[in-house]
């Protein structure tokens, strides 16, 4: 399994309006890709307008190829795109070791 990590950074003043529009836009577009197990958002509690989005794929194309390049990905940034107040840093990881 692979993970992806989205750094974004949005106005914190439009936060509230941000987190409703991310939960929308990955159950109604991403949870439908091909590959897609599970996510998670995370907020900072040190930098207001900063959040971590963690979405789980089986494989690294599920992601950089199958969903990036499909006409959902469109779909989703037209939902959470308007927020960003620059582009997300993304990256993937591998797992390594976890607790039980």
């Amino acid at each position: 399994m692979i993970l992806e990590h989205a750094d974004i950074r949005i106005d914190p003043a439009r936060a509230p309006d941000f987190e409703a529009a991310i939960e929308q836009g990955v159950t109604t577009v991403i949870a439908h890709a091909q590959g897609f197990r599970g996510y998670k958002v995370n907020r900072s509690m040190e930098s207001p307008g900063r959040y971590l989005l963690m979405i789980y794929w089986d494989t690294l194309e599920d992601h950089t190829v199958g969903f990036r390049q499909s006409e959902a990905f469109a779909r989703w940034r037209a939902i959470v795109g308007p927020f960003f107040q620059q582009p997300p840093v993304v990256e993937h990881f591998e797992l390594v070791c976890k607790s039980a």
